[in-house]
C-alpha cells in the first residue's frame, strides 16, 4: 500500500479534544482517492498526517512502507521531499520566481527527484517544460515570466507541475480547484489523472465539491471514518 493508517488518533496536544480517530484506511498504488468531507472533519490534519509534518501519539501512519511516526523531523522533511508532491489550495508559488524556476524546485530540495527528472529530459528546464506542456501552458513566452503575473488557471497548472516534477510517488491534492469554474476544474482533474498515470503516481484529492467525486476511482468519506467526528455529532 502506498498509504495504510492503522489505529490513529490525533490531539492537537495531551488532553485537548480529539481531533482524528481512524481505525483502517488504505490508499493502493497507483489508486486516485477522492477524500470529501465539511469543514471541521479533520481532512487538512490527516493530510499533514500522511505528508508527515505532523505524527499522532497513537497509531500508525505508513507511507510507501515507511512508519513515518518512527522518523525524526529532518528525516521525515528529506522523505517528504523525495516521493510526496503537494498541491496547495492556494499554490503557495514563489513570486519572485519564474515559472520554470517555481516548478524545478523540488529538485533543489531531494536528490532522488533530481536524477529522476534528469533522466527523463536533458535538463531540469527542458523537463518542466515537458510538465508545463502536458499541463496546457505549451506556450513558450510563459515560462520565463513571474507568477504573479499569471491567470488564477495558468498559477495551478504551474503548481501542479511543481509537484509532479521528479516523479513522486505520491501526489497530495488539498482542494487545488476551489478557484475554479466547474468546466475548467474537470479539465484541470483530468490532465492531472494523464499525467499520474503516465508516472505512475497514486493521487489523493481533498475537496469539499462532492460533484468531482465521480471522476475518482474511489470516495473516502472523512466525516465518516473519523470516529471523533462521529463522536461530537453524537452518530
Amino acid at each position: 500500500m502506498v498509504i495504510d493508517v492503522k489505529g490513529l488518533e490525533f490531539r492537537w496536544q495531551p488532553g485537548a479534544p480529539m481531533v482524528l480517530a481512524i481505525e483502517d484506511l488504505t490508499v493502493a498504488p497507483g489508486e486516485r482517492l477522492f477524500i470529501k468531507g465539511p469543514s471541521g472533519s479533520g481532512k487538512s490534519t490527516l493530510l499533514s498526517l500522511i505528508s508527515g509534518v505532523t505524527t499522532a501519539a497513537v497509531g500508525s501512519v505508513r507511507v510507501i512502507d515507511q512508519a513515518l511516526e518512527q522518523l525524526g523531523g529532518v528525516e521525515r522533511d528529506h522523505f517528504r521531499a523525495d516521493h510526496i508532491g503537494y498541491i496547495f489550495q492556494m499554490f503557495n508559488l514563489i513570486p519572485y520566481l519564474s515559472v520554470v524556476d517555481n516548478v524545478t524546485l523540488p529538485c533543489r530540495f531531494s536528490v532522488r527527484r533530481r536524477a529522476t527528472a534528469l533522466s527523463r529530459s536533458k535538463g531540469l528546464d527542458a523537463e518542466a517544460r515537458r510538465l508545463l506542456q502536458h499541463l496546457d501552458m505549451d506556450h513558450p513566452d510563459l515560462h520565463q515570466r513571474a507568477v504573479t503575473t499569471l491567470s488564477v488557471g495558468q498559477q495551478q497548472r504551474v503548481a501542479a507541475a511543481r509537484a509532479l516534477m521528479g516523479s513522486p510517488e505520491l501526489l497530495i491534492a488539498d482542494e487545488p480547484t476551489s478557484s475554479l469554474d466547474s468546466d475548467r476544474r474537470e479539465s484541470f482533474i483530468r490532465l492531472l489523472f494523464d499525467e499520474c498515470r503516465e508516472s505512475g503516481a497514486t493521487l489523493v484529492f481533498v475537496s469539499h465539491d462532492a460533484s468531482l467525486e465521480h471522476l475518482f476511482d474511489r470516495t473516502v468519506d472523512l466525516a465518516a471514518v473519523n470516529r471523533s467526528a462521529q463522536h461530537a455529532v453524537g452518530v
